[in-house]
């Protein structure tokens, strides 16, 4: 039985949480699996040769580094949707310099926390992080010139509605600038049922095609992927969800897991249907 959109956001909500307290208590949340048995390090890239760069804001959750391709130019306000606990958003910071402005968004009460605890401790007062659900964000339209995200949209029950919302957010002309996990190929059944793997991204992911089907139905045009990478999962992690046989018939079927970086911009001429909506 598929779970409620409700559901789905609350598994992702504890499961964070955990993650989050526990790196703080015993930094262990890595291969060592004591968050669970997936490993949410598996995707991440490493950020330790980047400006802006703050160790304590890295939690190993991300499957891309969308500010290398998000065109953030000084003065800029950048919105990161999943902010987590402030990783991408010091990064932001960073290109935007002190007259720019980076606004961290996230459901998550033990990462807002941890995130702005770390702004403070750097002494940020450009970097502000709000409460909200990337399904209807707390962000007034034509704000941002730059909206990234980093392994977060794949969590999203309703993803033509969170492209909706970034659609109505960034200003005419801006861009986006998204990582993301996508499928090439069905997952076997118990593996999309598993809540651990969709906190962990991947029962959450859809297909590449579908992705990009909604990133363009948004509004969003000159859409891109500017990076690609092909996600292995162990099979000792695989085999807590699937038996020997379905095991091997994942492995002999076909279906890929990828990390992608998509980049999109929202026209600098939009029509106004006078609905007063975002369409």
């Amino acid at each position: 039985m598929s779970k409620s959109d409700n559901e789905l956001k609350n598994i992702v909500k504890d499961k964070y949480s955990k993650i989050s307290q526990q790196k703080d208590e015993t930094s262990c949340c890595g291969s060592t699996g004591c968050c669970g048995e997936v490993d949410y390090t598996m995707f991440s890239e490493s950020y330790t040769h980047l400006q802006g760069y703050n160790p304590d804001a890295d939690l190993g959750l991300g499957c891309g580094i969308p500010t290398e391709f998000a065109h953030i130019r000084k003065g800029d306000t950048v919105i990161d949707l999943g902010s987590g606990a402030g990783n991408d958003c010091f990064v932001a910071r960073s290109l935007v310099g002190e007259n720019g402005k980076v606004i961290g968004i996230d459901f998550t009460d033990a990462m807002l926390e941890k995130a702005r605890s770390n702004a403070q401790k750097l002494g940020y007062n450009n970097v502000e992080f709000r409460f909200g659900d990337i399904e209807k964000l707390p962000v007034t339209a034509n704000k941002a010139d730059v909206i990234i995200s980093n392994c977060v949209l794949n969590l999203v029950p309703d993803k033509a509605k969170a492209f909706g919302e970034i659609f109505r957010v960034l200003k005419p002309g801006g861009n986006i600038s998204v990582s993301d996990v996508v499928l090439r190929g069905k997952l076997p059944e118990n593996l999309k049922q598993a809540a651990e793997m969709y906190a962990g991204c991947v029962s959450g992911a859809i297909q590449m095609n579908e992705y990009l089907e909604i990133i363009k139905n948004s509004g969003l045009e000159k859409i891109k992927i500017q990076k690609e990478k092909v996600i292995s999962i162990p099979g000792e992690i695989l085999l807590n969800y699937l038996n020997q046989e379905e095991l091997d018939s994942f492995k002999v079927s076909g279906t890929g897991i990828y990390s992608i970086t998509v980049y999109a911009e929202k026209p600098k001429q939009v029509q106004d249907c006078g609905c007063n909506c975002s369409c």
